[in-house]
C-alpha cells in the first residue's frame, strides 16, 4: 500500500534530519581531534625544521645525566641536531597538542639509534607532556608538534622518520662547512654570510636564533610537500634574522663543543654506569 503524499514528505524530512544529525556528529568529532589546549585549531600552513647547535646549548650544562648528549665526552654531537619538525602558521603562531595521542617509544624502536645520534636531548630536564606531567624529549615533540602534522603526517613513526629524512636531505652542517663556517671557539662569522650560504644551497631564507652572540638554533622552512620556502612570521614576509632570545649580532660564533673541555662530563657518565 503506497503512502499518501503527506506521509511521503514527512518520511523524507525525517531522513534528511537524520543525515544532518549524523553529519553534525562527524564534524563535532573532527573538531575535537583538532583541539589543543581547549582551542579549536585550523590546519597548519608550513613546516619548520628546528635544528640545535650543540656547542651553544651544551655550554649551559653544569650537572650531567645519562640522557643528555652533552655528557658524552668525545662522542658528544658536533653538528646541528634536530630539535623538532614544527607545523606553523604564516602569522607567526602555531598549533599544539592537536590530539590525545600519547607518545609510545615502542613505535619508534627501529629508529632509536638514528634518533640518539641526530635527535638527542641536550638537557637533563624532562619537558612537559600534553596530557599532564613530564616526559621524554621525543615524547614532547610528538605530542606537542607531531600530532598537528596531519594531513601530511598521521602517526608517530612517520613523524620521526619524515623528520630524519628531511634532516639528511637538507644538511645544514655540510653546507656551512663547505662555505668555510666551521666550529670554532675563537672565530666569529658574518651572519649574512651564513644566511647566504643556506639561501644559495636551498633557495630559501632560514630563521636563526642566537644566544650571547652564538648561533643557538637554525630553522629551515618547507611547504607541505617538503620543498623549501622562506621562513615567515607574517604573510609573504621574508626573514633574514628573527630571534626569540635577543638579536643576532653581525658576527656570530659557532662554538666548538669537541674542544671545550667536556671530558669531565664523560667521566661522570662512566661513573654512573659503574654503579
Amino acid at each position: 500500500m503506497s503512502l499518501p503524499p503527506f506521509s511521503s514528505l514527512l518520511l523524507l524530512s525525517l531522513v534528511l534530519a537524520i543525515v544532518a544529525f549524523v553529519s553534525s556528529i562527524e564534524e563535532f568529532d573532527l573538531d575535537l581531534e583538532l583541539e589543543g589546549g581547549g582551542h579549536k585549531q585550523r590546519e597548519f600552513d608550513y613546516f619548520a625544521l628546528a635544528l640545535q647547535w650543540p656547542g651553544t646549548f651544551c655550554q649551559r650544562t653544569q650537572h650531567c645525566c645519562s640522557s643528555n648528549a652533552c655528557c658524552r665526552g668525545s662522542n658528544a654531537p658536533t653538528t646541528f641536531t634536530i630539535h623538532g619538525l614544527w607545523p606553523d602558521y604564516n602569522d607567526g603562531t602555531w598549533p599544539a597538542c592537536c590530539t590525545k595521542s600519547n607518545f609510545d617509544p615502542r613505535e619508534i624502536s627501529t629508529l632509536s639509534d638514528a634518533l640518539e645520534q641526530y635527535w638527542p636531548s641536550l638537557s637533563c630536564g624532562k619537558p612537559s607532556s600534553c596530557h599532564g606531567g613530564k616526559g621524554s624529549f621525543w615524547g614532547h615533540e610528538w605530542e606537542k608538534h607531531g600530532t598537528c602534522s596531519s594531513p601530511v603526517v598521521w602517526n608517530e613513526y612517520d613523524y620521526f622518520l619524515t623528520t630524519l629524512n628531511v634532516y639528511f636531505k637538507y644538511n645544514v652542517t655540510k653546507v656551512l662547512n663547505e662555505a668555510g663556517y666551521v666550529p670554532s671557539n675563537s672565530e666569529k662569522y658574518p651572519i649574512g654570510g651564513i644566511i647566504s650560504a643556506i639561501e644559495n644551497a636551498f633557495h630559501a631564507s632560514p630563521q636563526i636564533v642566537c644566544s650571547k652572540g652564538a648561533v643557538e638554533e637554525l630553522r629551515l622552512c618547507f611547504y607541505k610537500d617538503f620543498t623549501p620556502r622562506d621562513c615567515a612570521v607574517g604573510p609573504d614576509i621574508k626573514i633574514g634574522m628573527v630571534t626569540s632570545k635577543g638579536s643576532c649580532p653581525k658576527y656570530v660564533s659557532l662554538p666548538d663543543l669537541a674542544s671545550s673541555g667536556r671530558d669531565e662530563l664523560q667521566s661522570w657518565v662512566a661513573d654512573e654506569a659503574a654503579l
